[in-house]
């Protein structure tokens, strides 16, 4: 069975850091690209950031780019969003995302609420 456990959410003030993983279990976590999502109040679930099974390749919703950066670690199966400079706008539910076996799966999500 496929989990997804995210962690390392919390409460920030505005410009500053936090560091979400993503611990997979149930599949060959090297062989999948892994994403964030987020979904703030009130709005649509968006991505945030994809990473490729490989490392070799990432992608990043524009109002992020040059804040966060997704990494893994295939060994650890372990995604990692690290998000800097963050804003109120960041204020959301943040969730690790995959596709395997012709299945979509889901964390339980991790909030991150950045105070002004």
């Amino acid at each position: 069975q496929v989990h997804l456990g995210e962690s390392g959410g919390g409460l920030v003030q505005v410009g500053g850091s936090l560091r979400l993983s993503c611990k997979a279990s149930g599949l060959k976590f090297n062989l999948y690209d892994m994403q964030w999502y987020r979904q703030a109040p009130g709005k649509e679930r968006d991505l945030v950031a994809r990473i490729s099974s490989n490392n070799a390749d990432t992608n990043y919703g524009e109002s992020v780019k040059g804040r966060f950066t997704i990494s893994r670690d295939n060994v650890r199966r372990t995604v990692y969003l690290q998000m800097n400079n963050l804003k109120p706008e960041d204020t959301a539910v943040y969730y690790c995302n995959t596709v395997a076996r012709g299945r979509e799966f889901w964390g339980k999500g991790t909030l991150v609420t950045v105070a002004s």
